[in-house]
């Protein structure tokens, strides 16, 4: 039986349609992702199963118990806000002890489970400090030890790192991964940063206009997306279009070639998705479907120097490493790319 079951989940605001038919079940201990553009409904999601927002209709389990009668505070969740939502007033070692002095805790045991946060979070001498004495980064992580401290069963995380530097963001975000691990706790987290849910998680619910479009282990999401809209908005996509010629063998003619697919396809047009990564630049091994083009942009990023180039009507856009022997090529420069037919994926929906 999944840990955290939701079930048939149906949210409105007034005429608005904001989940659909939303279904998910995280098994104990899983780190689970909702990721989607703005307006996607993944943090009203978030905020039905902390108890905040009442679902329509559907259903909400926490270990077999179902919770939508209960509070928030009868839910046994802990949960972390992108603005931090620290009280200014108390100190760090109030902030984290908070939830335990509702709940009646015992001083004794109190001080001892904060001690223990805060060395958690490696901040185990700042206890008397305040926020405003802290960084974004640290305020963050006492955010973290205030909602671990009362040994929730699920930890909801609603993209508590978007306010942080980019530097600092990859750090926490490392830190709480390898917290929820030693914890072994279900955590469910909301972002809008592919590069986020891809590194984090067990597994990625892509959201789209209130829908779950697909659910999938973060190497399925991103090497196999079940449509259109996952595969152009997690990571970077070339898309070409293609004429098909044989729509049982599945066959289609691009950039004057004839190359077979391995599956059936409805007759026309097909668009085609490569990942920039099984792109190369010039004769590669294993990648026997050549097209001819003309470099349209380079950009030099250091180890990595990015290129667009003119295929036709379409562009196709590749890494290479930078090679400081071998200069770029220039705008303009007639190029050939070389890429494997199996790594063309057909995009529906």
């Amino acid at each position: 039986m999944p840990f955290l079951e939701i079930a048939r989940l149906e949210k409105s605001f007034g005429a608005l349609r904001v989940v659909r038919d939303f279904n998910l079940a995280i098994e104990k201990g899983e780190f689970v992702s909702l990721l989607g553009p703005s307006g996607c409904g993944k943090t009203t999601v978030l905020r039905m199963v902390a108890g905040f927002e009442a679902p329509d209709s559907g259903t909400i389990r926490i270990d077999g118990q179902d919770v939508l009668g209960l509070r928030p505070n009868q839910r046994s969740i802990g949960m972390v806000f992108q603005a931090y939502a620290l009280f200014p007033n108390l100190t760090v070692a109030q902030n984290v002890g908070f939830g335990l002095k509702v709940k009646g805790t015992g001083r004794a045991e109190m001080d001892a489970r904060v001690d223990e946060m805060l060395r958690l979070i490696g901040l185990p001498d700042l206890g008397q400090r305040y926020p405003f004495q802290l960084s974004g980064g640290q305020q963050q992580r006492v955010a973290l030890a205030r909602a671990l401290a009362p040994k929730p069963q699920v930890l909801l995380l609603d993209e508590p790192l978007s306010a942080l530097d980019a530097k600092v963001r990859v750090s926490l975000r490392n830190e709480i991964r390898a917290i929820q691990r030693d914890l072994g706790i279900t955590t469910l987290f909301v972002t809008h940063d592919q590069e986020e849910a891809l590194s984090m998680s067990d597994r990625v619910v892509v959201m789209n206009g209130g829908l779950a479009e697909q659910v999938g282990d973060p190497h399925e999401i991103y090497n196999r997306p079940a449509t259109r809209f996952v595969a152009q908005f997690v990571g970077t996509l070339n898309v070409l279009e293609a004429e098909v010629t044989d729509p049982a063998a599945g066959r289609v003619r691009l950039a004057g070639q004839e190359i077979a697919l391995g599956r059936p396809l409805p007759p026309g047009r097909a668009s085609l998705a490569l990942r920039p990564e099984v792109v190369s630049l010039g004769p590669a091994p294993g990648r026997d479907l050549r097209l001819a083009g003309r470099i349209a942009e380079v950009h030099f990023l250091g180890s990595v120097i990015r290129m667009r180039v003119a295929v036709g009507s379409d562009h196709v856009s590749l890494d290479a490493f930078n090679r400081p022997d071998a200069p770029p090529p220039a705008v303009g420069e007639a190029v050939e790319l070389s890429v494997s037919p199996r790594d063309l994926l057909v995009l529906e929906g």
